[in-house]
């Protein structure tokens, strides 16, 4: 079988259900595992994605209105891949390319096109399944979801015993989103109460008052999209908004970066890490053993690892 996954979840999971042979080409946001880059990239960014965190949002939202692409599609490429699986996400139409996008290119691309949903854990494990059974490996999608869902319970089991401790997980910064969707659950398993997040529910653009009242323990900054050095570039900006220097997480050294394109954005295996990163940050576990990039502690006076 022939696949080309335009969702960075997605290709992790068809690399986990051991069937990365199978894959041809990826979206430009495919980065793990990091063999992958060697595939051709089906998709790019519309748009400059180089700018501020608020010029992409406002440029976000100006296509949306004016109802143009955030992504670009070589119809080309992908027809001379002659893929027989194409999987593409329906959650989000702003992460990734969607099923509309590839049926507004009007081309037969794939002989199949597997649309994602994935707004909670539950919807995850859904998504593994299907991807599973379309693959012809129904069996391995049953033992990887035992193993997330055992690693999951191991991050529940060491954290049980503390103290639950209050975050707030922003995954944009200009304006400020909270993370939604399936990352609260992450906080629950970690043993930590995630505030102003909407559990299974898109995120949305908040007033920066709302994280001044919400006043957490902890303050994880992990925009969607970028890594560990991006999301470091919008510290600068948070420390100039009014009242930063007032928050507790603040106050007491406990204030986060951390990579969200890897780890707190994606819907895919690595949702399990970022349950554990979770437990490292709240309590002080270690439970995480991957990437030493992967978050790092910002402190009044700098950022320190």
């Amino acid at each position: 079988m022939r696949i080309i996954s335009l969702l960075a979840s997605a290709t992790e999971i068809v690399c986990a259900l051991g069937a990365g042979e199978m894959l041809v080409g990826r979206s430009h946001e495919c980065d793990n595992p990091a063999w992958v880059l060697m595939l051709p990239p089906c998709t790019a960014a519309a748009f400059d994605a180089t700018v501020s965190s608020a010029a992409i949002d406002a440029e976000v939202r100006r296509r949306l209105a004016a109802a143009e692409p955030l992504y670009h599609m070589d119809t080309d490429l992908i027809q001379e891949l002659h893929a027989d699986l194409l999987i593409a996400q329906a959650h989000c139409e702003v992460c990734a390319v969607t099923p509309e996008n590839v049926a507004a290119t009007g081309c037969a691309i794939a002989s199949r096109i597997l649309p994602l949903q994935a707004g909670n854990l539950a919807e995850i494990y859904k998504g593994i399944s299907a991807i599973a059974a379309a693959i012809d490996r129904p069996a391995a999608g049953l033992h990887l979801i035992a193993q997330m869902q055992q690693r999951l319970q191991a991050v529940r089991s060491a954290t049980a015993a503390f103290t639950r401790r209050s975050v707030v997980v922003l995954e944009w910064t200009d304006p400020v989103f909270a993370m939604a969707n399936w990352g609260p659950e992450l906080v629950q398993i970690a043993n930590g109460e995630a505030l102003l997040g909407n559990p299974g529910k898109h995120s949305a653009a908040m007033d920066w008052t709302a994280v001044l009242a919400a006043d957490p323990e902890f303050l994880i900054i992990t925009p969607c999209g970028y890594g560990l050095q991006r999301a470091q570039a919008e510290m600068p900006m948070m420390q100039r908004r009014p009242g930063w220097t007032n928050l507790r997480a603040v106050k007491n050294n406990q204030v986060v970066i951390a990579d969200g394109n890897r780890y707190f954005n994606r819907s895919g295996t690595t949702v399990v890490e970022t349950a554990e990163l979770l437990a490292d940050i709240l309590h002080g576990t270690h439970l995480f053993h991957g990437s030493a990039a992967a978050w790092e502690w910002h402190r009044a006076n700098g950022v320190e690892t």
